[in-house]
């Protein structure tokens, strides 16, 4: 159920639940709040503290939610709080929020707006639930968020552009959380073409075929193995006077088996998340228009599963790339990087200003960085410094990783211009962006994101819920929306 946001100074009378913060360094006040009996029951207002208690005055249920230091209150801080204050209000209909009420008396008009937009994207994304498959369970009743305070116009926009962009990652968390049964990669073309018809982009999609006759063979040789085809999708955004074109790219296995370099059984439980770099490419384009780029925007995506079919690509195979450079296939199981070298080089024939990918690549990144944090590998300062402040902007983490020459030597192939593995065991994330950096031309902007850690989620975490993420939708909408053609 999609949620409605309405900015008002006052409390509406038909509010089921209040949302009510509380930071640690300044419990009290608040007329309808009972701060001695919070206290004895150990409410502090550290963050992700929540507790609810009978309103007196309004009748209303409240919902106390700790936001911690308001030194350090900021819009992270208030999504990950609305989030919080969401999943507590899931039986209430029509709840009214405080949680501006925690910003500064100096914050500025574009600090409000902020805070603003990360509420709604904390509101929507803390009520998310995937129960396409499940028999029983109660969806949440939340439908109208009335946002207690200022800012006019400039908040009301902000709430309304946080919920957009929220929606597209909701899109990518519907995705990931799709089967590879039924999410196959002519699903995955037949929802880029119901986001082009609603958002008014251009697109293209190309059929097995099709993809035959543009030379992809990184892509081909992946499909060899599956009965089900493969599809190339590419998506467009262009204003009137664009400034600038920033090209995305996104890995879409909609299922890793490892092909014959078979994964365990464990390993492959998650799989249908292979698909998490072209998701968030999609939810990004579900939402383009709410931020409205002064930048042209094209998206690359190929699509396929990993499987183990009769005619399955064989370790030692030699495949060759769109742009001509040649691989031998020594671990079928390293496969998002044969597709994606296809993309990135029909990306670089576009000639954009910059290309960033994202691909749920490794294993190496999440041993490395953990499940909360992407890998960022890049070839130029400037669009790494530019997709750093983004990321920040949009309150998903990543940090930059080395990119030593020296290791390229590791992919150097004994019968082919290089393998798909490297020859030593470490520094497999490095390698991987090694590899994909061949398949980008010269001169060319191009960072890559590893998101296979947070691409995934075990637990609930702030906006966070199970299951797949929609991590990269937010850094890519803010990235495209302030967008500088790299010097």
């Amino acid at each position: 159920m999609a949620i409605s946001f309405e900015l008002t100074k006052d409390l509406p009378d038909d509010v089921d639940a209040v949302v009510v913060p509380a930071c640690s360094d300044r419990l009290g006040g608040g007329a309808d709040t009972d701060w001695a009996y919070l206290r004895n029951r150990g409410f502090e207002g550290r963050p992700d503290q929540v507790f609810t208690l009978p309103g007196a005055r309004t009748g209303a249920v409240i919902i106390m939610i700790g936001v911690g230091s308001s030194r350090g209150v900021s819009p992270d801080v208030i999504r990950r709080a609305a989030a919080n204050a969401a999943r507590a209000a899931t039986r209430h209909e029509v709840v009214a929020s405080h949680l501006l009420d925690v910003l500064a008396a100096d914050a500025t008009p574009n600090d409000r707006a902020a805070a603003a937009q990360a509420l709604a994207e904390g509101t929507v994304l803390g009520s998310y639930q995937f129960t396409k498959y499940k028999s029983s369970g109660e969806p949440p009743k939340l439908s109208r968020l009335a946002v207690i305070g200022g800012g006019g116009k400039k908040v009301q926009t902000a709430l309304e552009t946080g919920a957009r962009i929220a929606d597209g990652v909701v899109l990518a968390r519907d995705l990931v959380n799709e089967p590879g049964g039924s999410l196959t990669p002519a699903a995955l073309a037949e929802a880029a073409i119901e986001i082009a018809e609603r958002e008014g982009l251009q697109i293209t999609v190309l059929d097995e075929d099709e993809i035959a006759e543009k030379g992809l063979g990184g892509l081909l040789g992946v499909n060899r193995g599956s009965s089900q085809p493969p599809r190339f999708i590419e998506l467009s955004y262009a204003p009137a006077r664009p400034r600038g074109h920033l090209a995305l790219v996104g890995k879409g296995i909609t299922f890793d088996s490892g092909g014959l370099s078979l994964k365990t059984a464990a390993g492959m439980m998650t799989m249908k998340d292979d698909m998490g770099g072209a998701a968030a490419i999609l939810g990004a384009f579900s939402a383009i228009n709410a931020v409205a780029p002064k930048c042209r925007v094209t998206g690359y995506i190929p699509t396929t599963d990993n499987m183990t079919g009769p005619d399955a690509t064989r370790p030692g195979d030699v495949l060759e790339m769109r742009n001509g450079k040649t691989v031998e296939v020594l671990n079928t199981d390293a496969e998002g990087r044969l597709i994606l070298a296809d993309a990135l080089s029909l990306a670089s024939e576009a000639e954009p200003d910059a290309i960033i990918d994202l691909a749920t690549l490794t294993g190496a990144i999440e041993t490395a960085l953990g499940n909360r944090v992407a890998g960022l590998f890049g070839n130029h300062g400037a669009w790494i410094d530019q997709v750093e402040d983004a990321a920040a902007g949009a309150g998903e983490r990543v940090w930059t990783m080395p990119m030593p020459e020296d290791y390229r030597r590791r992919l150097d192939s004994d019968v082919a211009d290089l393998r798909n593995i490297s020859r030593s065991a470490d520094g497999g994330a490095i390698t991987a962006a090694l590899f994909l950096r061949e398949f980008v031309a010269d001169g060319i902007p191009w960072v890559h994101l590893d998101i296979a850690g947070p691409a995934w989620c075990t637990e609930v975490d702030g906006e966070q819920t199970k299951g797949g993420t929609g991590f990269g939708v937010r850094t890519l909408l803010e990235l495209a929306r302030r967008f500088a053609k790299p010097r």
